[in-house]
């Protein structure tokens, strides 16, 4: 199964001139938002003793475990979830049809403020809703890392050309994801979890002979017609 798609283009997400400009990233935007905050989070709660280097060493994975859990889910339970009426449908546009649709568009490759930020939020206010911050407070700055490690990830997937075999691999799996089948391979930051619950795929022979570059499939750019 494929779907349409057009290469190094983009399109309006939005008629409203503001939203549009919001729904717009720059890739590095997370990382020096994400990066000072969690950090210093980090060190003041080992500065307070409110939680020690033994338990960060145990939660911190814990927590980036934990987002490629939450990654995994979002993408495949939420991210392709398109419902059956017209406003279920735009919510999937928006979440990330367009992304499938304009896979190119390197302002919309990394996640935007105005979607982490409440849920940053959600995770935080339920552990701190939890208590005992000596495991909460380092599990939930592992949370925002794996985050940060995937949104580098998936821009990185779209954006370099991969040099490591590993590299190489994860940009196959998710270029197959989306040019030939976007019904499998919904790990970004990693594969082991589609291998983990089978649900990785690969791309036709017929695919891979037309891109052995690891492009993905050709597209008419005037119909976006998948060939």
């Amino acid at each position: 199964m494929s779907r349409p798609y057009l290469r190094h283009q983009a399109g309006r997400m939005f008629e409203n001139n503001f939203l549009e400009a919001c729904s717009k990233v720059h890739p590095s935007l997370p990382f020096i938002f994400y990066i000072p905050l969690t950090l210093a989070l980090f060190v003041w709660a080992h500065y307070t003793g409110r939680t020690t280097v033994g338990m960060s060493l145990l939660f911190v994975p814990l927590g980036v475990l934990t987002w490629i859990g939450m990654e995994y889910c979002i993408h495949r339970y939420f991210f392709h979830w398109e419902g059956n009426g017209p406003f279920t449908r735009r919510v999937h546009e928006i979440a990330h049809g367009y992304h499938h649709k304009y896979p190119d568009d390197a302002t919309r490759l990394v996640m935007p403020l105005g979607a982490s930020i409440p849920l940053a939020l959600i995770i935080g206010g339920l552990l701190w809703l939890v208590g005992h911050p000596v495991q909460t407070l380092p599990y939930f700055c592992g949370i925002v890392w794996g985050y940060l490690f995937y949104d580098f990830t998936h821009w990185a997937t779209h954006h370099l050309t991969p040099r490591t075999a590993y590299g190489k691999a994860l940009r196959s799996h998710h270029m197959a994801h989306h040019f030939a089948t976007p019904d499998r391979n919904f790990g970004i930051s990693n594969m082991w979890v589609d291998i983990l619950v089978g649900s990785g795929g690969r791309r036709s022979k017929r695919a891979e002979k037309e891109t052995p570059s690891g492009e993905g499939a050709r597209s008419d750019v005037n119909s976006g017609v998948t060939e």
